[in-house]
């Protein structure tokens, strides 16, 4: 298996790379989006954690810049369905707290976003990321359990209001989990006032 590579950037192509290492050899390596964008220039020093996928006709490299997104595209190819270059393609669109925020607001729909996953393929992701990635340390879930909210609780039920009233949820996500900090007591009618008061404070 080979884990990691370092040497310099010879080329780039489509969604891949060429990596040079000191001794010479040459690895093509396929990226996620970000990573590919957040490239040095050519001939500079480039480190990449890597995955090595086996197929009948070919391996194919894959690489991230972080240990993390390897572990997540590892879990993401053990799922039946989830060939290694979906499993690109889904983190190309979503970071490794994506995926947890994801499973923790069974927000199964969001999987659909990525190009050849339709809502039957994304409920059986979903399913297997449920039980295996670390939910628990998702950011979102350690502000929601400090407020004793769980998914489809008061601050999903707020967040889907706001939507529907044309706000973006990305927009109002930091509020609403900063107004269930300090009233944790709030139900979702009063929490969806407060939201609602706090939106037109800033846009006045």
């Amino acid at each position: 298996m080979i884990a990691y590579l370092e040497g310099r950037l010879a080329e780039i192509w489509g969604n891949a790379c060429l990596l040079v290492t000191e001794s010479g050899v040459g690895y093509e390596v396929a990226l996620p989006a970000h990573t590919l964008s957040a490239l040095p220039g050519r001939g500079e020093h480039l480190a990449l954690y890597t995955s090595l996928a086996v197929r009948e006709d070919a391996l194919e490299l894959f690489g991230f810049a972080t240990f993390e997104e390897r572990q997540t595209f590892e879990v993401l190819v053990s799922i039946s369905k989830v060939g290694a270059r979906t499993a690109l393609s889904i983190l190309s669109i979503y970071r490794p707290d994506d995926l947890r925020r994801i499973v923790f607001e069974e927000d199964v729909m969001a999987l659909t976003r990525v190009s050849g996953i339709g809502k039957k393929t994304a409920q059986h992701v979903f399913l297997e990321l449920k039980y295996k990635l670390k939910v628990d340390e998702a950011p979102q879930a350690a502000v929601l359990a400090a407020t004793g909210q769980r998914p489809g609780s008061v601050f999903r039920d707020v967040l889907d209001g706001l939507a529907n009233l044309g706000y973006a949820e990305d927009e109002c996500a930091p509020m609403v989990k900063k107004l269930l900090l300090e009233e944790p007591d709030l139900d979702v009618t009063g929490a969806l006032r407060a939201a609602l008061k706090t939106l037109a404070r800033g846009r006045s």
